[in-house]
């Protein structure tokens, strides 16, 4: 009996040297956060949004070696490629069987937008010297008789640009930053005149579309981080109650946007390498990722563009001073383009 008291004893004893121990190891071992692999990208995925259909796209041009900044991915009548690249001026042709061509038609201008009017000559959105001095231009189909439709007199820094089926256009005016909502959207009839402010007080407005049936206008944000749905009752006029912001993006960047016949909407992450992929109603619903993300390349995705007739979807970036260049990407587009506006 003794025995089995000395060994009860004993144990007892053991078992509270033991945590002892423990708690000396608790208080010289510091709490220690585990991250996940995922959340160690260099542009982790939201947790929101980590979990959405997500594919990898895949390369289809390497438009150069150098980090050129494309944009502005728009087609004409022929199924030519647009794209243009801002600091340097440059519009680029690309033919379907992937033949590149370039023309600079004035070496002042400095591209962010480029649409094709049905008459088939191209609108420029510019941003001039980045400060107030911006215009809107047009030219015939290669890059001749450049004319002025919003002069760089009138105050504005035109980023993007959509025709609608009356002919006028509406442009983003990309100023302002995330604590000076001093930009908007404007629009110019198809006759011309002064631009009409429809949406105002934006962070940096930069992209602009329109839905299939031309009745929602669709309006990105840069500085902001949001996305704006907005219901119009004419060209001019926010139908009542019909100005909705509808998304917050984590990480900020949302640069162009493109609509699909279905309406659903596309918008380029810049500075995260991938397209978000938003429902008519502005829920996201999936997403492009741009190949080496993880790793910081390809990360300036700025905008994207379906081709015609097709459901191809080609995203444009580049890799800044990482060493990979500028690519063009694709991938499967949810729905095919949505037609051209005609008059």
């Amino acid at each position: 009996m003794n025995r089995l008291l000395r060994m009860s004893a004993l144990g007892a004893a053991l078992i509270l040297i033991g945590a002892a121990a423990h708690a000396a190891d608790d208080k010289t071992t510091l709490p220690a956060l585990d991250i996940p692999r995922a959340l160690r990208s260099v542009v982790p995925l939201p947790m929101a949004e980590a979990d959405l259909p997500s594919v990898e796209a895949r390369e289809y041009l390497k438009v150069s070696d150098k980090g050129l900044q494309l944009e502005c991915p728009t087609f004409d009548a022929k199924g030519d490629l647009l794209f243009c690249e801002v600091f340097g001026g440059t519009v680029f042709r690309l033919t379907p069987d992937k033949q590149l061509s370039s023309f600079v038609p004035d070496a002042e201008l400095r591209p962010a937008g480029l649409a094709v009017h049905p008459s088939g000559r191209i609108y420029m959105a510019e941003l001039g010297d980045f400060g107030s001095r911006g215009s809107v231009v047009t030219m015939a189909p290669d890059g001749t008789d450049v004319q002025t439709v919003v002069s760089r007199n009138d105050g504005f820094l035109p980023d993007d640009l959509v025709f609608d089926k009356d002919g006028g256009f509406y442009f983003t005016d990309f100023k302002g930053g995330s604590s000076t909502p001093s930009g908007g959207v404007y629009y110019i009839g198809p006759s011309g005149g002064k631009p009409v402010l429809v949406v105002p007080n934006l962070r940096i407005a930069n992209g602009v579309s329109l839905s299939p049936d031309g009745k929602t206008l669709w309006v990105t944000e840069l500085a902001g981080g949001r996305l704006h749905r907005i219901s119009l009752a004419n060209a001019t006029t926010i139908a009542p109650f019909g100005s909705s912001l509808v998304y917050n993006f984590v990480g900020g960047g949302p640069d162009s946007l493109r609509i699909d016949a279905d309406g659903n909407v596309y918008v380029a992450m810049y500075g995260q390498g991938r397209i978000m992929v938003m429902n008519p109603l502005g829920f996201p619903i999936g997403q492009y990722l741009l190949p080496g993300r993880d790793e910081g390349h390809n990360l300036r995705s700025t905008a994207m563009v379906i081709r015609p007739g097709t459901d191809e979807l080609l995203i444009f970036t580049n890799d800044w001073d990482k060493g990979q260049g500028s690519t063009i990407f694709v991938a499967k587009a949810l729905a095919k383009a949505a037609p051209s506006p005609s008059p």
